[in-house]
């Protein structure tokens, strides 16, 4: 057992890869299948999230008629867009988008005059939870609970005060705050007012969220007190800090 958590960090960097590695093949993913696609196949879209907006013909975009911007366009303008119709790993990229985006043209980027399968906020997410699992991957160590697995990425030196005054909930929400708060503030400045952001701005506040839930979801799958033959005494912390059995009163 190292100071930093567990000796074998078997499980660390499995976990790290495939969180880096799935976020990494999206990313790709959107980015090589509007490319190779015939020019223009994908018009401009406009759907909404958590819904299938262009499978078909008949389908929510398709049949819309709205040209107010708010949800959805007239997409007849633009031209009918069906992924069905699009070969397996084409249809399945688009699918994915097309569920989990709002995929608005003006929000997106454009590749060989296809629209791309999710907006650049989401490339952006993408991004970072690629990294976010990489970077878990070559630093993170199960520390028996999660917001101390997630806590093992930062230097140790970092966190002696942190330990030391049992602040580790309070440095983990801080955390949560830096990366998610930019987003949301530009997220909902959208939604609540005239403005709206660029490109760039999308891509920067997109990728620390991201990063962060890389981050977390990594540590939520190694946090395994089983490893420390639930012991919790077995676990060391910084600052030479460790964990106590709770002894109930008779």
């Amino acid at each position: 057992m190292q100071k930093n958590g567990l000796e074998n960090r078997s499980r660390e960097k499995k976990v790290g890869y495939w969180v880096g590695g799935v976020s990494t093949f999206f990313l790709v993913s959107f980015f090589l299948v509007p490319f190779y696609l015939p020019e223009g196949t994908v018009p401009e879209l406009s759907g909404r999230a958590n819904a299938f907006d262009y499978q078909s013909d008949s389908a929510w975009g398709n049949v819309q008629t709205d040209s107010s911007g708010q949800v959805g366009h007239n997409q007849s303008e633009h031209g009918i867009f069906v992924w069905s119709d699009l070969d397996p790993y084409a249809a399945f990229i688009y699918a994915f988008g097309d569920l989990n985006c709002h995929t608005k043209a003006e929000r997106s980027w454009k590749i060989n005059d296809n629209q791309m399968p999710v907006c650049v906020r989401d490339v952006g997410i993408f991004f970072g939870l690629a990294v976010g699992g990489f970077l878990f991957s070559r630093r993170g160590y199960n520390r028996w609970t999660i917001k101390d697995t997630f806590l093992s990425m930062l230097p140790d030196n970092k966190l002696l005060s942190v330990y030391r005054n049992d602040r580790r909930l309070l440095a983990m929400l801080a955390i949560a705050a830096i990366a998610a708060v930019p987003m949301a503030i530009d997220g909902f400045t959208q939604m609540l007012t005239s403005y709206e952001s660029n490109a760039m701005m999308r891509l920067l506040t997109g990728a620390p969220f991201g990063i962060l839930i890389g981050a977390f979801l990594s540590a939520s799958f190694c946090a395994r007190p089983a490893h420390f033959e639930l012991d919790p005494t077995n676990v060391i912390l910084p600052s030479g800090s460790r964990f106590s059995m709770k002894v109930e009163e008779e």
